[in-house]
């Protein structure tokens, strides 16, 4: 599957779609250059699923945690300053990619063979004109 975000102003009508989308899912691994809009598009479908912090990247702190309106815990991580694998098991990723709770990764790469079987692969590109194609895999 694949959702257009035409510009920052139909944002909002991407992120709804892809939380219709996410189904029981829980672990998602954004993939994409630098500048893509991988951050833009999470932030986006956090505010969508009801959370009211701040919402940023999680360059130098490794991993974010919100919270939903109705209570539920989203964690965004950002690997992309991970040198190598082993330095995510000094935070314990297990006991987030399998708590049930939602995870964004942002740089999976860097950490691919930790992520569990079922993540859901999302691959956001920025098109010639400016727009976004976001790949659901």
């Amino acid at each position: 599957m694949t959702i257009e975000i035409k510009s920052l102003d139909t944002i909002t009508d991407a992120a709804t779609e892809f939380v219709k989308q996410m189904g029981d899912n829980t672990v998602f691994a954004f993939h994409g250059e630098m500048g893509a809009g991988k951050t833009t598009f999470i932030k986006a479908i956090c505010e969508k699923l009801g959370v009211t912090d701040v919402i940023n990247s999680p360059t130098f702190a490794i991993i974010n945690e919100y919270r939903s309106d109705s209570g539920e815990l989203i964690y965004h991580f950002d690997f992309y300053r991970i040198n190598k694998e082993e330095e995510a098991f000094d935070f314990g990723y297990e006991d987030y990619f399998y708590s049930g709770c939602i995870c964004f990764i942002e740089w999976p790469e860097r950490i691919e063979s930790l992520l569990p079987h079922d993540t859901v692969h999302i691959t956001v590109k920025e098109v010639e004109d400016g727009s976004r194609l976001v790949g659901i895999n």
